[in-house]
């Protein structure tokens, strides 16, 4: 057992997500959201170097060494995988470890709204979860690939950084490759997964003009690609795609994602007040005709009234889905306020003046 493994399981038990160790400090946790320091001493870097050191093999040494950064997974058998990262700072070397339940928890479990599930089931075309870090864009987007494995008979490749939730191969064959021990990047991934028969390609980030361009080409040729982006509401999301490519492409990248987009997802998270844990809060944008006609014209100013004439089909705006967990006493009215897109809606909640900084 690795010296670290009793934080590690700790965390698991306490119910936390995140575990921080860093030269000259005592660990801390994040439970609920909410920081907690460990009884235990402050970290010296040599002897926190040791522990971390324990756990990766030569070749990651000598990349961190190198770099100053570190991006790996790390499991401990029938406990949790963890994402874990590495980095130099002032005081010497830390660590944070993000938990990734070995169950990967159903859309129904999260109480994921129903189109969810529908997104799951589509043919072909592009699927995007964003948010901020630390938002659950990976533990949504793992709920819909479960709910697409255990429902079609299909070939689903998650492309990952590293990988995160490992689903076993149910109705679908399932297929995980990580960047760096399995492909240089996730657009070679992409560009080979092409190649390799999918029916779901799943790419755990769009992060460059490559990768984007490629998610692209898949969904608009014929396959169901899911993929993330730190984006934090769907009209955003829209321009953070059409923005990556040059003025003079954009008009050709509005039609082709005007038809190869088919939803965003974009949440955020609360701490929940009703009982122990967190919640998402989602927006969902579906991309149905006038949608795809907002987008081909350059309108994405008007997405957020699609989505409000578009509830009947499942769309909902990032307020409806605070105002309704609000309503349902789950999350503070503070939360809430400081959430939202248009806090007008939310002050009459508040007890005292909201800060003149939100």
């Amino acid at each position: 057992m690795a010296a670290l493994d009793p934080f590690l399981k700790s965390l698991v038990q306490q119910g936390g997500s995140d575990l921080h160790m860093a030269s000259g400090l005592q660990p801390v946790m994040r439970i609920h959201g909410e920081m907690v320091r460990v009884k235990y001493k402050e970290l010296v870097h040599e002897e926190l170097k040791q522990m971390l050191f324990e756990l990766i093999d030569e070749a990651k040494k000598k990349v961190f060494e190198a770099t100053g950064d570190l991006d790996f997974a790390y499991e401990i058998e029938g406990i949790a995988r963890f994402r874990v990262n590495f980095f130099m700072q002032k005081r010497g070397i830390a660590s944070v470890f993000r938990q990734i339940p070995s169950k990967v928890q159903t859309a129904d479990e999260l109480g994921l709204p129903p189109v969810c599930k529908e997104l799951a089931l589509l043919e072909k075309g592009l699927v995007l979860v964003t948010g901020p870090t630390g938002s659950g864009k990976s533990t949504t987007l793992a709920a819909i690939i479960d709910y697409a494995n255990k429902n079609r008979k299909d070939h689903i490749i998650t492309i990952e950084d590293p990988i995160e939730f490992v689903h076993q191969s149910q109705g679908c064959v399932v297929n995980h490759r990580e960047v760096g021990p399995h492909t240089k990047s996730f657009s070679a991934a992409l560009r080979a997964a092409l190649r390799e028969d999918p029916d779901i390609i799943m790419v755990g980030e769009l992060r460059d003009l490559e990768t984007i361009s490629l998610a692209l080409e898949a969904a608009a040729t014929g396959h169901l690609v899911f993929g993330t982006l730190h984006t934090q509401s769907a009209t955003k999301t829209v321009d953070r795609i059409i923005n990556v490519f040059s003025a003079e492409e954009q008009a050709q990248i509005r039609t082709t994602l005007s038809e190869a987009l088919k939803a965003v997802v974009a949440q955020t998270l609360f701490k929940r007040i009703d009982k122990p844990g967190r919640i998402p809060a989602l927006e969902v944008l579906l991309c149905t005709p006038a949608v795809a006609n907002l987008i081909r014209e350059g309108k994405t100013f008007q997405l957020s009234t699609a989505i409000q004439t578009g509830r009947n089909i499942g769309m909902q705006s990032l307020d409806e889905a605070i105002m309704d967990l609000l309503k349902k006493n789950v999350v503070t009215p503070d939360d809430a306020y400081r959430k939202s897109i248009d806090k007008t809606k939310f002050k009459p909640f508040l007890k005292g003046q909201p800060s003149v900084l939100e």
